[in-house]
């Protein structure tokens, strides 16, 4: 498996933080990384996310947002994490993807939380952003609900 650099970008395209991940999949338009949590515990109040905790990443190329799979060291099964994000550039050795603040939360139940309302709200996007994004929140909720990969038990990104 290669490996690759993931960029995560500001809605401006500033670089927040970058890390590695390994390819897992790969294919027309998206990719799937394993990468980890490699800083101190940080309880986010409905997960905490350890440095132990098993990671699998789904970018898309056409998707308004990507999906973050979070197992414990165990394999146990905490949640998914979602962020809102304009459509990743998928490259040989490179994914970024520009968050647009906007996430969503989604446990083992499929219980979903939308986070962040307040600071996509003061982002300054232009009207068919602000409309992509709520469209892919959308998407994500119906893909939930109907445990489309890669919620549920599935293991393919599309």
């Amino acid at each position: 498996m290669s490996e690759v650099t993931v960029r995560k970008l500001d809605h401006d395209g500033r670089e927040v933080i970058s890390y590695p991940g390994e390819v897992m999949e790969k294919g027309d338009g998206w990719i799937v990384l394993r990468t980890s949590w490699d800083r101190e515990p940080m309880d986010l109040g409905f997960v905490v996310l350890e440095p132990d905790d098993r990671w699998r990443e789904f970018f898309y190329g056409e998707r308004w947002y990507n999906t973050f799979e979070i197992r414990d060291a165990d394999g146990r099964l905490k949640g998914w994490y979602c962020n809102i994000t304009r459509p990743a550039d998928i490259g040989e050795r490179e994914v970024a993807a520009e968050d647009l603040a906007l996430d969503v939360w989604v446990a083992p139940d499929g219980e979903i939380e939308v986070l962040d309302e307040e600071e996509f709200a003061e982002l300054d996007l232009d009207p068919g952003e602000r409309k992509k994004a709520r469209e892919a929140l959308e998407d994500l909720v119906h893909r939930v609900r109907t445990q489309q990969p890669p919620f549920g038990d599935q293991t393919s990104a599309r």
